[in-house]
């Protein structure tokens, strides 16, 4: 992974994190010496975000196929949640 110094985007720009990215698949930018934001390009991105919302359906499947779930009405949905806080 390719590190990238805020500084350097400021001064750089875009151009910066293109040049990165054609060597690595992310580039993290660095804030204070501080690794604080990782930059992928969207194709990355969408892959990502595509594993994360298939993980999320299989949760949801065996939360549903182990019984951890309640059918209720909207109201009913709104107080119990209003009493959890």
């Amino acid at each position: 992974m390719s590190t990238l110094t805020a500084n350097d985007l400021k001064t750089k720009g875009v151009s910066a994190v293109e040049a990165r990215l054609k060597e690595d698949d992310e580039v993290i930018i660095s804030v204070r010496g501080k690794e604080r934001y990782v930059i992928v390009d969207i194709e990355k991105y969408a892959q990502m975000r595509e594993y994360e919302l298939a993980a999320a359906l299989q949760e949801a499947r065996a939360d549903v196929d182990a019984g951890r779930y309640t059918t209720e009405s909207v109201a009913e949905h709104m107080r119990r949640v209003s009493d959890e806080l």
